[in-house]
């Protein structure tokens, strides 16, 4: 049992050592890395399995490693709970070490004071009762010890001054801000929500076809997002309640397609006032890096691309329009693959199956300002990220899409096991511009409208956000403090001159690396070898060296 209570001693001082807790800190910010260059499957389950179809041995590896979960692994989380115990074990004991410090008078002068890393003497043409009121006075701002003769190293009456004292309270504050910013982050991850909805807007293009879908948007439920993530603490009834609807959405091109700004207009209401004339709702311009910040939420303009309509007529007359929106692959030009799928009028096909047989589906690409390449020039690109001159380029299929089959479906790309069993069968392919339809066989048209374009909007939540920067703010300004306070001791040793007067010996010491405080030193001692004429009150140290002082 002693052995075991040793080794757990020097484990716990191993693990509570500020080396133990730099090294924790470097390891922490270290696997964090994996989570930045992987995908995670708390932001995208999606990108993590097309991770793993790409890379099957690296992939079923790394998901071994728990590195698509990185933020949520039992290793991280171990590592941040080993940090924050160094951290407090760190604090804890140097914070009683720092009390019993600064109420511990400071130690006696040394005998030899020539010895010092500073040092001067001289005579002062007054008594030596008056040499030492001088001396308590200059030194009035300093942590002061007076020795008697007898209790003097050298046999004389001497003062120890020691000052600095803030800086290892500033290293204190500076570790506790660490720890409560930590813990802060932890509680805001704990209760945050954050979600993403697609509103399909208006455009300022000619080419731009008429939005008729709605342009609002409610944050009443997790279902009205696109996306949606939360805490664990978050039970999905705590949003904040609240309803934008997005007018526009505008960017401004270089003449090389470089975009440099972006802004969408918006008008909001909070709480009740949901329910009042949209007229009377406040207006605001959303702009990158300018959310709106609202009832304890942030509404950010993350992200835009364009979303194609297309109308397809069945034999009998009836039609049907989709507007959706399509992937940017290109984040340059915005050349976008998406994917529209159609069920035919029941009345065309009374049976379940049979109409099941003779859904359409379009899966294409989408090019705001088009150019055509290639041998027949029929390859479709994209030259320009405004919409110019829109085109499409368009495989059309007929047959079963699994609309009705229950399972969520990806909508930028066909299910292509049902293109593999033959459920779905290519019929055409063809490039369209807007306005411009294509007939299949059996009499189905399909036109290619025109585009729109779409907003991405991003509603953020944390509790936590305020307290985080005033944790952030505290603990720098600890840092600040430890980096600038010097540590520093005094001694002055009194002795009666021949001449009536008092020979005073100064010695100086830093207690920090490189402190530089060798003009404070020259200052002090010239106060109390009488050599400065300035006033006596003791008070013109100069402004950064009442900082040291705080």
């Amino acid at each position: 049992m002693r052995t075991v209570w040793t080794w757990l001693k020097k484990g716990w001082h191993w693990l509570t050592s500020m080396r133990t807790a730099l090294v924790l800190l470097f390891l922490l910010a270290l696997v964090s890395i994996p989570g930045a260059l992987l995908p995670q499957r708390s932001i995208s389950e999606t990108q993590v399995n097309e991770y793993k179809d790409s890379n099957p041995t690296m992939g079923e590896i790394y998901d071994r490693l728990q590195l698509f979960d990185v933020f949520g692994s039992s290793w991280f989380i171990a590592i941040v709970t080993l940090l924050m115990i160094s951290l407090v074990g760190c604090i804890i004991p140097r914070s009683w070490d720092h009390y019993k410090a600064y109420t511990t008078p400071p130690t006696k002068a040394p005998k030899y004071l020539t010895r010092m890393p500073l040092h001067t003497e001289g005579v002062v043409d007054k008594p030596l009762d008056e040499v030492a009121a001088d001396t308590k006075k200059y030194l009035k701002r300093w942590h002061i010890k007076e020795y008697s003769a007898e209790e003097d190293r050298a046999g004389a009456q001497s003062f120890a001054a020691e000052r600095g004292y803030g800086r290892e309270v500033a290293n204190l504050i500076f570790h506790i801000g660490l720890v409560a910013m930590l813990v802060t982050i932890m509680v805001g991850r704990l209760a945050y929500y954050e979600g993403q909805v697609i509103v399909v807007t208006d455009s300022e293009s000619e080419h731009a076809v008429p939005v008729e879908q709605s342009q609002e948007f409610c944050n009443t439920s997790p279902a009205n997002f696109d996306s949606f993530r939360a805490g664990p603490l978050f039970d999905g009834t705590g949003l904040t309640p609240f309803c934008f609807v997005s007018h526009n959405f505008a960017t401004e091109y270089t003449p090389q397609g470089q975009a440099y700004d972006f802004t969408s207009d918006i008008s909001y209401a909070l709480g009740d006032d949901m329910y009042t004339d949209k007229e009377n709702w406040e207006d605001y311009q959303l702009r990158v890096n300018h959310p709106l910040r609202i009832g304890g939420d942030r509404v950010y303009l993350q992200g835009h691309g364009f979303a194609p309509q297309v109308t397809v007529t069945w034999p009998n007359g009836e039609s049907r329009t989709q507007m959706i929106q399509f992937q940017p692959d290109d984040p340059t030009f915005f050349l976008s693959s998406g994917v529209l799928r159609f069920d035919p009028p029941a009345g065309m096909y009374p049976d379940l199956y049979e109409r099941r047989q003779n859904q359409i589906s379009i899966e294409g690409l989408f090019a705001p300002t088009a150019e055509w390449e290639g041998e027949n020039g029929d390859l479709l690109t994209s030259v320009y990220p405004s919409m110019e001159d829109p085109a499409m380029a368009v495989d059309i299929y007929r047959g079963d899409s699994g609309l009705d089959s229950g399972r969520s479906q990806n909508i930028f790309v066909l299910d292509q096991s049902l293109i593999a069993t033959g459920q779905l069968q290519k019929v055409d392919r063809v490039n369209l511009v807007p306005g411009e339809e294509v007939t299949i066989d059996g009499g189905v048209t399909v036109r290619f409208d025109g585009a729109a374009e779409f907003a991405n909007y991003q509603i953020s939540h944390d509790p936590s956000q305020g307290w985080v920067l005033a944790t952030t703010v505290i603990m720098l300004g600890g840092l600040i403090g430890s980096l600038m306070i010097k540590r520093r001791r005094v001694w002055v040793r009194l002795r009666p001159a021949d001449n009536g007067g008092t020979h005073v010996e100064i010695g100086g010491l830093a207690r920090t690396d490189r402190a530089g405080w060798t003009g404070e030193f020259e200052t002090v001692s010239a106060k109390i070898l009488g050599k400065d004429d300035d006033d006596d009150d003791g008070d013109d140290f100069d402004d950064k060296e009442r900082f040291d002082d705080e």
